[in-house]
C-alpha cells in the first residue's frame, strides 16, 4: 500500500469516528482498535504464508471512497433486473451499505428479531456488545481489522430459544454503479438461542462494471441443540473485489451447515471457520465456484474441534475456464480433548482450459487420539472415457461436456434444499455453460 493510500484511509477513518460520537464507547474502542490492527498489518502481501495465493497489489492502490459518501439511489426495477433477487422469502435489503426499506419485507414471526446494525445499535447495544466482535480476530487478519475500523452498518439477527423460522430470511446487499470506486464494510451478527432453527440466505449482488470492494465480515453463533442453514450467494461485479470472513461458534448438539456459491468479482477471498465448542455438534461446508476470463478466487476454512462425539463435513467443488484462477486451502485442528472426533475434507478442481489453474492445500493438525479424520484433493480435466461414451452415442461434443460439467457442478447445487434458490442456480449454470441443451431434463424448482 502506498503512503498516500494509507493516509487516505487514515483521514478516512478520524470521518468515521467523528460521525460516530453517539454510538457507545464500546464500539468506538472497537473501531479504534481494528483501525490499529489494520495499520500494523497491512495489506497481505504474496511472501505472507496464509495469503500468497492472492495479489492484493492493485487492491492496496486502488483510491477507493466509503460507499456512504456518495448519497447514491437505487430503484426497484434495477433491483428486479439482478439475478438471485426474486426468492419468495423474507427479506432485508442494503445497497452501497445503506437501507433500502422499501425493498424491505421482514418476517412477523414471534421471538425472531432482524434488524440493520445501525438501528440495534441504538435498540439493543448491551446484546451487541456481548457478540460482535467476540468471534472474528481483528489481530490475525488485516480485511477484519479493516471491516471493524469502518464497518457502518450489516445485518443483524436475533432468535429467541425455543424457536423455528419456517421461512428462510434473505439478507441481500447489493453494490451499485458509482461515479468512482467505493468500498463497503457490513459487519453481520446472526444469535441462535437454545433449540432454535433458521434458514438465511446472504446475498451479495452487483450492478455494472463498476470497480469496488466489498469486505463483510459475519458472526454466527449457534446455541445448544440448534440448528442453521445458511447460504451464501456471490456474484458481484466483474470488476469487483470480495474479501469476507465468515466466524461460527457452535455449542453442544448444535448444527451448523454452509454453502457458498462464488459466481461474480474480479478477485475474491473468503475465511470460513467453524468452533466445534460443544459436544455432539455437527458443522458442514460446502462450495462452488464458477470462474472464467480472469477472475481469481480462494477459499481458506478452518474446523476447529475443541470437544469430543463432533462431526465435520466439507465439499468444495470449481469449475475454472479460459484464464481464471482457484485456491482453496482447507485446515481441520482436533484438539486434544477432542476425542471421537469424525471429520471428512474434500477439495475438487475441473480444468476446461489449459490456461487456467487451481491449488489446493488439505491440512490436518490432531492432537488426539480417538479419531477418524481424512482429507483429499483433486486437480483434473474432463474424462476422457466417459467423453468417449457419451460421443459414440451420437451425443455432439459440447453436449457432451456440458453433461459432464454439469454433472460435476450438480453434485454441491443439489444440496441447497431451497427450491427457488436450487432452481436459480441451474438456470446460472446453463446459461454460464457455452451452450445450454443438454440439461432440459434437470428440475429448476
Amino acid at each position: 500500500m502506498t503512503a498516500r493510500n494509507m493516509s487516505l484511509y487514515q483521514q478516512s477513518f478520524e470521518s468515521v469516528q467523528r460521525n460516530g460520537t453517539k454510538d457507545p464507547r464500546w464500539f468506538q474502542e472497537s473501531r479504534s482498535a481494528g483501525m490499529e490492527n489494520f495499520i500494523r498489518q497491512g495489506f497481505p502481501g504474496r511472501k505472507d504464508e496464509e495469503w500468497k495465493f492472492s495479489d492484493f497489489r492493485t487492491l492496496a492502490r486502488t483510491e477507493f471512497g466509503l460507499s456512504v459518501e456518495e448519497g447514491l439511489s437505487f430503484s426497484s426495477d434495477e433491483f428486479n433486473q439482478l439475478q438471485f433477487t426474486d426468492l419468495n422469502c423474507p427479506r432485508l435489503v442494503l445497497f452501497n451499505g445503506t437501507l433500502c426499506p422499501e425493498l424491505c419485507s421482514l418476517p412477523e414471526v414471534d421471538g425472531v428479531t432482524v434488524k440493520t446494525l445501525t438501528a440495534a445499535l441504538h435498540d439493543s447495544p448491551d446484546f451487541l456488545k456481548e457478540h460482535l466482535g467476540q468471534y472474528a480476530a481483528i489481530n490475525q487478519n488485516p480485511f477484519t481489522a479493516l471491516n471493524s475500523a469502518f464497518c457502518k452498518d450489516g445485518f443483524v439477527v436475533h432468535v429467541n430459544q425455543d424457536t423455528v423460522v419456517e421461512s428462510p430470511l434473505y439478507l441481500i446487499h447489493v453494490t451499485t454503479n458509482s461515479s468512482r470506486p467505493i468500498r463497503t464494510h457490513l459487519r453481520n451478527l446472526v444469535v441462535l438461542g437454545e433449540s432454535s432453527e433458521l434458514t438465511l440466505v446472504e446475498g451479495y449482488l452487483g450492478t455494472g462494471d463498476n470497480i469496488t470492494f466489498t469486505n463483510p465480515v459475519t458472526e454466527v453463533v449457534v446455541g445448544a441443540n440448534s440448528t442453521v442453514h445458511h447460504y451464501r450467494l456471490q456474484n458481484e461485479s466483474r470488476n469487483g473485489y470480495h474479501v469476507s470472513c465468515n466466524e461460527v461458534y457452535q455449542s453442544q448438539d448444535s448444527q451448523y451447515r454452509t454453502l457458498s456459491i462464488d459466481l461474480g468479482s474480479q478477485l475474491a477471498r473468503n475465511d470460513f471457520r467453524c468452533v466445534l465448542d460443544g459436544e455432539g455438534s455437527l458443522a458442514g461446508i460446502d462450495g462452488l465456484y464458477l470462474l472464467k476470463e480472469r477472475q481469481h478466487l480462494d477459499n481458506y476454512t478452518t474446523l476447529e474441534h475443541r470437544k469430543s462425539h463432533c462431526d465435520s463435513r466439507e465439499l468444495f467443488k470449481g469449475v475454472l475456464d479460459e484464464k481464471a484462477r482457484g485456491g482453496f486451502r482447507g485446515r481441520i485442528i482436533v484438539h486434544e480433548d477432542a476425542q471421537k472426533t469424525d471429520s471428512k475434507q474434500t477439495n475438487k478442481n475441473l480444468l476446461l482450459s489449459d490456461d487456467s489453474l487451481a491449488n489446493t492445500k488439505p491440512q490436518l493438525e490432531i492432537y488426539a487420539d480417538d479419531v477418524k479424520c481424512t482429507h483429499g484433493a483433486t486437480i483434473g480435466q474432463l474424462d476422457s472415457e466417459a467423453m468417449f461414451y457419451l460421443r459414440s452415442r451420437g451425443i455432439p461434443e459440447v453436449a457432451a461436456r456440458n453433461m459432464l460439467i454439469y454433472g460435476f457442478a450438480g453434485e454441491v447445487i443439489n444440496r441447497v434444499k431451497i427450491d427457488s434458490l436450487r432452481g436459480q442456480l441451474v438456470k446460472y449454470l446453463k446459461k454460464w455453460l457455452p451452450k445450454d441443451e443438454i440439461i432440459q431434463g434437470v428440475s429448476e424448482g
